[in-house]
Protein backbone atom coordinates (compact mmCIF):
# COMPACT_ATOMS: atom_id res chain seq x y z
CA UNK A 1 0.00 0.00 0.00
CA UNK A 2 1.27 3.24 -0.49
CA UNK A 3 2.31 5.78 1.70
CA UNK A 4 0.08 8.32 0.61
CA UNK A 5 -2.73 6.22 0.61
CA UNK A 6 -1.77 4.79 4.57
CA UNK A 7 -1.90 8.16 5.87
CA UNK A 8 -5.33 9.06 4.34
CA UNK A 9 -7.15 5.49 5.91
CA UNK A 10 -4.92 5.61 8.77
CA UNK A 11 -5.63 9.35 9.84
CA UNK A 12 -9.28 9.15 8.96
CA UNK A 13 -9.81 6.13 11.60
CA UNK A 14 -7.64 8.17 14.28
CA UNK A 15 -10.16 11.27 13.78
CA UNK A 16 -13.40 8.34 13.60
CA UNK A 17 -11.85 6.78 17.01
CA UNK A 18 -11.77 10.65 18.54
CA UNK A 19 -15.60 10.97 17.59
CA UNK A 20 -16.66 8.02 18.71
CA UNK A 21 -14.00 7.32 22.30
CA UNK A 22 -12.62 10.49 22.77
CA UNK A 23 -9.67 10.78 25.16
CA UNK A 24 -9.91 7.40 28.01
CA UNK A 25 -10.25 9.20 31.68
CA UNK A 26 -7.44 7.12 32.28
CA UNK A 27 -4.09 5.71 30.38
CA UNK A 28 -3.93 8.31 27.72
CA UNK A 29 -0.49 8.77 26.61
CA UNK A 30 -0.17 11.95 26.08
CA UNK A 31 -0.73 12.06 30.57
CA UNK A 32 2.08 9.39 29.96
CA UNK A 33 4.05 11.68 28.16
CA UNK A 34 3.42 14.95 30.58
CA UNK A 35 4.46 12.55 33.99
CA UNK A 36 7.67 11.56 31.82
CA UNK A 37 8.56 15.13 30.74
CA UNK A 38 7.72 16.70 34.61
CA UNK A 39 10.37 13.82 35.95
CA UNK A 40 12.84 14.81 33.03
CA UNK A 41 12.19 18.45 34.37
CA UNK A 42 12.69 17.64 38.00
CA UNK A 43 16.42 16.72 36.94
CA UNK A 44 17.11 19.24 34.85
CA UNK A 45 15.45 22.45 36.02
CA UNK A 46 17.60 25.40 36.30
CA UNK A 47 16.70 28.77 36.03
CA UNK A 48 18.15 28.94 32.50
CA UNK A 49 17.15 29.10 29.10
CA UNK A 50 19.99 26.31 28.36
CA UNK A 51 18.69 23.64 30.67
CA UNK A 52 15.00 24.60 29.54
CA UNK A 53 16.02 24.00 26.12
CA UNK A 54 17.80 20.69 26.93
CA UNK A 55 14.32 19.76 28.81
CA UNK A 56 12.72 20.42 24.96
CA UNK A 57 15.18 18.62 23.46
CA UNK A 58 15.30 15.10 25.90
CA UNK A 59 11.23 15.28 26.00
CA UNK A 60 10.25 16.72 22.05
CA UNK A 61 13.19 14.11 20.64
CA UNK A 62 12.85 11.43 22.53
CA UNK A 63 8.74 10.81 21.36
CA UNK A 64 9.71 12.12 17.91
CA UNK A 65 12.61 9.75 17.85
CA UNK A 66 10.25 6.51 19.97
CA UNK A 67 7.79 7.63 17.42
CA UNK A 68 10.04 7.09 14.17
CA UNK A 69 11.42 3.75 15.46
CA UNK A 70 7.77 2.46 15.40
CA UNK A 71 6.64 4.11 12.12
CA UNK A 72 10.09 2.31 10.65
CA UNK A 73 8.99 -0.90 12.02
CA UNK A 74 5.99 -0.76 10.51
CA UNK A 75 7.02 0.70 7.32
CA UNK A 76 5.98 -1.64 3.96
CA UNK A 77 3.59 -3.27 6.22
CA UNK A 78 0.23 -1.29 5.05
CA UNK A 79 -2.40 -2.55 7.46
CA UNK A 80 0.32 -1.91 10.27
CA UNK A 81 1.33 1.44 9.30
CA UNK A 82 -2.66 2.13 8.92
CA UNK A 83 -3.25 1.11 12.25
CA UNK A 84 -0.17 2.97 13.85
CA UNK A 85 -1.01 6.31 12.27
CA UNK A 86 -4.59 5.87 12.90
CA UNK A 87 -3.59 4.73 17.21
CA UNK A 88 -1.39 8.10 16.63
CA UNK A 89 -3.74 10.42 15.56
CA UNK A 90 -6.37 9.16 17.93
CA UNK A 91 -3.95 10.20 20.54
CA UNK A 92 -2.68 13.36 19.68
CA UNK A 93 -5.72 14.73 18.66
CA UNK A 94 -8.58 16.05 21.54
CA UNK A 95 -11.55 17.51 19.22
CA UNK A 96 -14.03 15.49 21.06
CA UNK A 97 -13.06 16.16 24.29
CA UNK A 98 -12.52 19.76 24.11
CA UNK A 99 -16.07 20.06 22.57
CA UNK A 100 -17.30 17.40 25.73
CA UNK A 101 -16.05 20.36 28.25
CA UNK A 102 -16.82 23.27 26.29
CA UNK A 103 -20.34 21.76 26.09
CA UNK A 104 -20.78 20.73 29.93
CA UNK A 105 -19.94 24.71 30.61
CA UNK A 106 -22.33 26.41 27.87
CA UNK A 107 -25.31 23.87 29.75
CA UNK A 108 -24.27 25.22 32.82
CA UNK A 109 -24.40 28.25 31.76
CA UNK A 110 -27.86 28.02 30.17
CA UNK A 111 -29.10 26.75 33.60
CA UNK A 112 -27.94 30.07 35.32
CA UNK A 113 -25.59 27.58 37.47
CA UNK A 114 -22.38 30.27 37.00
CA UNK A 115 -20.78 28.28 40.14
CA UNK A 116 -20.89 24.86 38.25
CA UNK A 117 -19.45 26.61 34.78
CA UNK A 118 -16.76 28.37 37.28
CA UNK A 119 -15.91 24.62 39.14
CA UNK A 120 -15.20 23.05 35.51
CA UNK A 121 -13.28 25.93 34.09
CA UNK A 122 -10.30 25.21 34.65
CA UNK A 123 -10.81 21.61 32.66
CA UNK A 124 -10.58 23.93 29.62
CA UNK A 125 -7.87 26.94 30.36
CA UNK A 126 -6.35 28.03 32.69
CA UNK A 127 -7.72 31.32 33.76
CA UNK A 128 -8.85 32.30 37.14
CA UNK A 129 -12.81 31.52 37.23
CA UNK A 130 -13.41 33.02 40.54
CA UNK A 131 -13.55 36.73 39.26
CA UNK A 132 -15.22 35.88 35.71
CA UNK A 133 -18.97 36.31 35.34
CA UNK A 134 -21.23 34.41 32.48
CA UNK A 135 -20.43 36.42 29.98
CA UNK A 136 -16.65 36.34 30.84
CA UNK A 137 -16.54 32.70 31.29
CA UNK A 138 -18.74 32.41 27.79
CA UNK A 139 -15.95 34.20 26.23
CA UNK A 140 -12.84 31.99 27.91
CA UNK A 141 -14.52 29.07 26.43
CA UNK A 142 -14.82 30.09 22.61
CA UNK A 143 -11.49 31.44 22.77
CA UNK A 144 -9.93 28.23 24.35
CA UNK A 145 -11.79 26.82 21.43
CA UNK A 146 -10.51 28.40 19.12
CA UNK A 147 -7.18 28.11 20.20
CA UNK A 148 -7.68 24.29 20.95
CA UNK A 149 -8.79 23.55 17.56
CA UNK A 150 -5.80 24.38 16.07
CA UNK A 151 -3.69 23.01 18.72
CA UNK A 152 -5.35 19.86 19.52
CA UNK A 153 -6.96 18.84 15.86
CA UNK A 154 -5.74 20.92 12.71
CA UNK A 155 -1.52 21.19 13.82
CA UNK A 156 -1.57 17.41 14.82
CA UNK A 157 -3.14 16.67 11.61
CA UNK A 158 -0.75 19.52 9.16
CA UNK A 159 2.21 17.57 10.77
CA UNK A 160 1.13 14.14 10.62
CA UNK A 161 0.65 15.22 6.72
CA UNK A 162 3.71 16.03 6.55
CA UNK A 163 6.26 14.14 8.60
CA UNK A 164 4.02 10.91 9.08
CA UNK A 165 3.60 9.47 12.70
CA UNK A 166 6.99 10.92 13.93
CA UNK A 167 4.97 14.41 12.83
CA UNK A 168 2.09 13.83 14.61
CA UNK A 169 3.91 12.97 18.35
CA UNK A 170 6.55 15.29 18.17
CA UNK A 171 3.88 17.99 17.66
CA UNK A 172 1.98 17.20 20.44
CA UNK A 173 4.61 16.61 22.37
CA UNK A 174 5.88 20.12 22.17
CA UNK A 175 2.35 21.51 22.90
CA UNK A 176 2.83 19.43 26.31
CA UNK A 177 5.71 20.75 26.86
CA UNK A 178 4.43 24.68 26.08
CA UNK A 179 1.23 24.23 28.02
CA UNK A 180 3.54 22.77 31.26
CA UNK A 181 6.65 25.21 31.25
CA UNK A 182 5.74 27.50 28.43
CA UNK A 183 4.00 29.97 30.30
CA UNK A 184 5.82 33.13 31.84
CA UNK A 185 5.84 32.84 35.51
CA UNK A 186 8.71 32.90 37.26
CA UNK A 187 10.05 30.02 37.77
CA UNK A 188 9.43 29.34 33.70
CA UNK A 189 10.22 32.42 32.25
CA UNK A 190 13.57 31.20 31.55
CA UNK A 191 13.55 27.61 31.66
CA UNK A 192 10.25 27.37 29.40
CA UNK A 193 11.01 29.65 26.84
CA UNK A 194 12.84 27.27 24.13
CA UNK A 195 9.48 25.27 24.45
CA UNK A 196 7.48 28.31 23.97
CA UNK A 197 9.47 29.32 20.93
CA UNK A 198 9.54 25.76 19.11
CA UNK A 199 6.18 25.96 20.12
CA UNK A 200 5.47 28.91 18.27
CA UNK A 201 7.42 27.38 15.23
CA UNK A 202 5.65 24.20 15.34
CA UNK A 203 2.21 25.90 15.50
CA UNK A 204 2.74 28.47 12.49
CA UNK A 205 1.40 26.61 10.07
CA UNK A 206 -1.62 25.13 11.96
CA UNK A 207 -2.74 28.36 12.89
CA UNK A 208 -2.73 30.24 9.43
CA UNK A 209 -4.96 26.45 8.37
CA UNK A 210 -7.30 26.76 10.95
CA UNK A 211 -8.27 30.42 10.50
CA UNK A 212 -8.79 29.97 6.63
CA UNK A 213 -10.52 27.11 7.45
CA UNK A 214 -12.78 29.04 9.96
CA UNK A 215 -13.19 31.53 6.97
CA UNK A 216 -14.55 29.06 4.43
CA UNK A 217 -17.22 27.14 7.31
CA UNK A 218 -17.82 29.68 9.76
CA UNK A 219 -20.53 31.19 7.69
CA UNK A 220 -19.56 34.80 7.45
CA UNK A 221 -16.61 34.92 5.39
CA UNK A 222 -16.15 38.70 4.97
CA UNK A 223 -15.99 39.09 8.64
CA UNK A 224 -13.67 35.92 9.47
CA UNK A 225 -10.65 37.94 6.76
CA UNK A 226 -11.70 41.37 8.09
CA UNK A 227 -10.98 40.55 11.66
CA UNK A 228 -8.07 38.18 10.43
CA UNK A 229 -6.41 41.16 8.85
CA UNK A 230 -7.33 43.56 11.42
CA UNK A 231 -6.84 42.25 14.72
CA UNK A 232 -4.89 39.13 14.62
CA UNK A 233 -1.11 40.94 15.06
CA UNK A 234 -2.75 42.69 18.04
CA UNK A 235 -2.83 39.27 19.76
CA UNK A 236 0.55 38.53 21.84
CA UNK A 237 0.31 34.55 20.35
CA UNK A 238 1.57 35.00 16.84
CA UNK A 239 -0.90 31.49 16.14
CA UNK A 240 -3.78 31.97 18.66
CA UNK A 241 -4.35 35.18 17.12
CA UNK A 242 -5.45 34.66 13.81
CA UNK A 243 -7.00 31.75 15.12
CA UNK A 244 -8.96 33.84 17.75
CA UNK A 245 -9.71 36.77 15.16
CA UNK A 246 -11.09 34.61 12.63
CA UNK A 247 -13.65 32.88 14.71
CA UNK A 248 -14.49 35.95 16.55
CA UNK A 249 -15.36 37.41 12.50
CA UNK A 250 -16.74 33.95 11.48
CA UNK A 251 -19.25 33.85 14.58
CA UNK A 252 -19.77 37.77 14.53
CA UNK A 253 -19.20 37.90 18.07
CA UNK A 254 -16.01 40.09 20.52
CA UNK A 255 -13.43 37.92 22.04
CA UNK A 256 -10.41 39.37 24.08
CA UNK A 257 -10.29 42.28 26.26
CA UNK A 258 -9.42 41.59 30.38
CA UNK A 259 -8.38 38.10 31.51
CA UNK A 260 -6.32 36.74 34.56
CA UNK A 261 -3.38 33.78 34.30
CA UNK A 262 -2.30 32.49 37.89
CA UNK A 263 -3.35 36.22 39.80
CA UNK A 264 -1.87 37.99 36.85
CA UNK A 265 -4.16 40.38 34.84
CA UNK A 266 -3.76 40.97 31.51
CA UNK A 267 -5.40 43.45 29.18
CA UNK A 268 -5.45 42.14 25.55
CA UNK A 269 -6.87 44.02 22.28
CA UNK A 270 -9.77 43.71 21.39
CA UNK A 271 -10.17 41.15 18.55
CA UNK A 272 -13.50 41.78 15.97
CA UNK A 273 -14.29 45.34 18.03
CA UNK A 274 -17.72 45.27 15.91
CA UNK A 275 -19.13 42.56 16.99
CA UNK A 276 -21.15 41.31 19.64
CA UNK A 277 -20.71 40.47 23.46
CA UNK A 278 -20.17 36.54 23.82
CA UNK A 279 -23.33 34.78 25.07
CA UNK A 280 -23.35 31.07 26.18
CA UNK A 281 -25.23 30.01 23.16
CA UNK A 282 -22.05 31.02 20.97
CA UNK A 283 -19.97 28.34 22.68
CA UNK A 284 -22.32 26.02 21.10
CA UNK A 285 -21.52 27.21 17.80
CA UNK A 286 -17.96 27.55 18.26
CA UNK A 287 -18.18 23.95 19.08
CA UNK A 288 -19.58 22.85 16.09
CA UNK A 289 -17.42 25.71 13.66
CA UNK A 290 -14.30 23.51 15.41
CA UNK A 291 -16.02 20.24 14.40
CA UNK A 292 -15.96 21.41 10.91
CA UNK A 293 -12.55 22.73 10.59
CA UNK A 294 -11.61 19.39 12.23
CA UNK A 295 -12.78 17.26 9.02
CA UNK A 296 -11.68 20.13 6.92
CA UNK A 297 -8.21 19.91 7.88
CA UNK A 298 -8.55 16.02 7.53
CA UNK A 299 -9.84 16.23 3.38
CA UNK A 300 -6.99 19.54 3.35
CA UNK A 301 -4.04 17.18 4.29
CA UNK A 302 -5.25 14.00 2.72
CA UNK A 303 -5.77 15.99 -0.90
CA UNK A 304 -2.46 17.24 0.00
CA UNK A 305 -0.42 14.09 0.53
CA UNK A 306 -2.30 13.00 -2.68
CA UNK A 307 -1.71 15.23 -4.91
CA UNK A 308 2.54 15.28 -3.62
CA UNK A 309 2.43 11.28 -4.63
CA UNK A 310 0.95 12.57 -7.96
CA UNK A 311 3.24 15.01 -8.69
CA UNK A 312 6.05 12.92 -7.43
CA UNK A 313 4.82 10.24 -9.65
CA UNK A 314 4.91 12.84 -12.90
CA UNK A 315 8.55 13.71 -12.18
CA UNK A 316 9.66 10.35 -11.83
CA UNK A 317 7.95 9.62 -15.33
CA UNK A 318 9.17 12.67 -17.07
CA UNK A 319 12.78 11.98 -15.65
CA UNK A 320 12.78 8.06 -17.08
CA UNK A 321 11.22 9.72 -20.43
Amino acid sequence: MRADREFVYGATAGLVGDLLLGDPRRGHPVAAFGRAAGAVEHVLWRDHRGWGALHTAVCAGGAAGAAALLARGARGRGRASVALIAAATWAVVGGTSLGREARAIGGALAAQDVDVARERLPHLCGRDPQALDERQIARAVVESVAENTSDAVVGALVWGALAGVPGLVGFRAVNTLDAMVGHKSSRYRRFGWASARLDDVAGWPGARLTAALAVLAGGNARGAVRAWRADAKKHPSPNAGPVEAAFAGALGIRLGGTLSYGGRVEHRPVLNSDGRPVEFGDIERAVRLSRRVGWLTLATCAAGRLAGHALRARRAGEGRG
